[in-house]
């Protein structure tokens, strides 16, 4: 088939110096992300599932200009320009933040410009967030790669050199049998999770209709989806500023040597940010932005399998 090379465009200027390649790093599930690439030229191309059909998003900062030029292609072209500058940080507000340590502070002050954005699409998050519970970020990443590689679909327009690929559908996703998952490096427990979210997509892409306290309560009442997992979500599909990754592997001992320059628990973590509600999240990047990192002690951790010995 032929890829459609007339794209939609529009051009966008934020009220702020917006980096896009730096705002949507986090919406990169590791280096071999099929879903989303960075070209020579410095654009971003992001492929989506958008609730009105497939989409490729090229962003392009054009900082002379001061502007960033869209151009997006496929059935979700037009949805996708539209969220553009909210997936780019338009929709995040620091204004109200206030720094009560001097690590924060150098973080705002090395990071001024640093914004939170968001897709607007929980299951694209979701998935992939799940995949990594409990696992190295090499296992999760390479699990979801082949994932999108197996079920997903070529994005729409001319991507045939990025090798761009669109996410599989819920329903697709929730017909991958038992073994196959196996093969995928994912056990029974993180399997069963994402097969149980697919079955009520749906209603789970309507949490971006509700105040994030409810998208949170709503998150975690499906089984197999706790504290850490609801707020990676609703950081990257919500831009949830107050939402804290609690039960991460490495969070609270880099905020904890940021700030006081010893790994601390996650209720110690817990306490240092509650004086930043409502924007726990933003306070826990300043730390980590503006303090001194953690150094590295021991072995990594080794790559477990989930495949059958015989």
């Amino acid at each position: 088939m032929i890829p459609d090379r007339t794209p939609l465009a529009r051009e966008w200027r934020p009220a702020w110096p917006c980096a896009p390649e730096q705002v949507l790093r986090p919406q990169r599930r590791g280096a071999g992300d099929p879903t989303q690439r960075t070209d020579d030229a410095g654009r971003t191309w992001r492929a989506m599932r958008t609730p009105v059909g497939a989409a490729t998003l090229c962003v392009q900062p054009r900082p002379r200009d001061g502007v960033v030029l869209g151009r997006a292609w496929g059935p979700g072209a037009e949805w996708a320009l539209d969220r553009m500058p909210g997936l780019l940080g338009a929709d995040d507000d620091p204004s109200g933040f206030v720094a009560h340590h001097p690590a924060v502070e150098r973080g705002v002050r090395t990071r001024p410009h640093w914004r939170l954005g968001r897709t607007g699409l929980v299951m694209e998050s979701l998935v992939p967030s799940i995949l990594e519970q409990k696992v190295t970020g090499k296992e999760a990443f390479g699990s979801f790669r082949k994932l999108v590689q197996r079920h997903g679909e070529p994005a729409p327009g001319p991507v045939e050199g990025l090798r761009l690929r669109v996410q599989p559908t819920a329903a697709a996703i929730a017909a991958v049998p038992s073994w196959e998952w196996l093969q995928l490096g994912v056990d029974p427990a993180r399997s069963r999770t994402v097969v149980t979210a697919c079955r009520v997509a749906t209603s789970l892409e309507r949490l971006v209709d509700l105040d994030h306290a409810e998208a949170d309560r709503r998150l975690r009442s499906l089984p197999g989806i706790g504290v850490w997992t609801s707020a990676e979500v609703r950081q990257r599909a919500l831009g949830d500023p107050d939402a804290v990754s609690f039960g991460d592997y490495h969070l609270a001992n880099h905020v904890g040597w940021a700030i006081l320059g010893h790994d601390i628990t996650d209720d110690e973590m817990a306490e240092l940010l509650e004086p930043y509600r409502p924007q726990r999240g933003r306070a826990a990047a300043m730390a980590c932005a503006g303090g001194p990192t953690r150094p590295r002690r021991g072995p990594r951790m080794s790559l477990p399998t989930h495949l059958p010995t015989h």
